[in-house]
């Protein structure tokens, strides 16, 4: 059955800051994206205003803000999945995938490919800036602060061994400000250096083979090669090349639901087990010509191989 696709944006920056990521949405719409997958437009979930300050209680920004947002934006992708759609959600900053998989923790029990250049994994106190776009998975799997951690009183979003990371490579980093250590979980990360070394379709298969039969997919462009992607807000050298997010993706795609497996009220058979996607911080403003277009293809192309 060919894959029926619908696009929502999310232009959300409550956990980054304004400066250009809020265009993603409008530069791989007018890059082709929809088009690309025969998708239909299922409307943009608007966010409430940017406020630069770091809440004290908390120690994020936007806090409250980014609680709301998320169940707002988990009604709208549940309208889709309910339309036996896939969702592609358009970010926006990476604090929009809360409300991607609080939309799967109300249907039941669901995993994560978490393709990011950066664990995202920091706790409030460490967090130089108090951006939720660094904290959100660890908000995910029921660590932080209540507020974003339990949201809707579903703490965890999803559990630590139904997340697989590929591609992280800001390990040194995250350790020199004392970020809380995703390797100390039961998480499981296949970093830069492991996809190289074992290949991105063996690592592919092997994160894959530990997720459950239905999970969503996060893509964080900065998980892709500063040379071919470097306009995102934090710039690392390194990263996944085009054909490695392909193959990654295609992979997802193709990754069919076991027969004897239950099937979860988040999606409908038959069909893959992924049941959706949010792409994230894509800053075009620092597309110096073509990146959006390269991104869009890479996208489409992955998503739609499968079918």
């Amino acid at each position: 059955m060919r894959t029926k696709f619908a696009v929502l944006e999310a232009p959300s920056v409550l956990g980054l800051f304004p400066n250009g990521v809020e265009r993603l949405p409008d530069a791989l719409l007018g890059a082709g994206l929809a088009d690309r997958l025969d998708a239909r437009r299922a409307g943009r979930v608007v966010p409430p205003p940017y406020d630069e300050k770091r809440d004290p209680e908390t120690g994020v920004r936007n806090a409250a803000s980014i609680a709301g947002y998320s169940i707002d934006l988990a009604d709208a992708i549940g309208e889709v999945l309910d339309r036996g759609e896939f969702p592609v959600v358009l970010g926006g900053d990476c604090s929009i995938l809360l409300g991607c998989l609080l939309a799967l923790r109300r249907r039941g029990r669901a995993g994560l490919l978490f393709l990011d250049g950066h664990a995202d994994f920091y706790q409030p106190e460490a967090e130089p800036n108090g951006e939720a776009a660094s904290m959100e998975l660890a908000f995910a799997t029921g660590r932080g602060p209540g507020i974003l951690s339990d949201i809707e009183g579903r703490r965890p979003l999803l559990s630590d061994e139904d997340v697989v990371v590929v591609g992280r490579r800001d390990g040194a980093d995250a350790e020199k400000h004392g970020s809380q250590r995703i390797e100390d979980t039961q998480i499981t990360m296949f970093d830069l250096s492991t996809v190289r070394a074992l290949g991105a379709e063996a690592a592919t298969t092997g994160a894959l083979a530990q997720l459950p039969e239905s999970f969503w997919i996060h893509v964080d462009a900065d998980v892709l090669d500063d040379r071919i992607m470097p306009a995102v807000d934090y710039r690392m050298p390194g990263g996944l090349t085009w054909q490695e997010l392909s193959t990654v993706l295609n992979a997802a795609m193709a990754s069919k639901r076991s027969p004897n497996a239950p099937i979860s009220s988040a999606v409908r058979p038959p069909a893959s087990r992924a049941v959706g996607i949010d792409i994230t911080i894509f800053n075009p403003r620092l597309d110096d010509g073509g990146i959006a277009q390269a991104f869009a293809e890479a996208i489409g192309g992955s998503l739609r191989t499968a079918d």
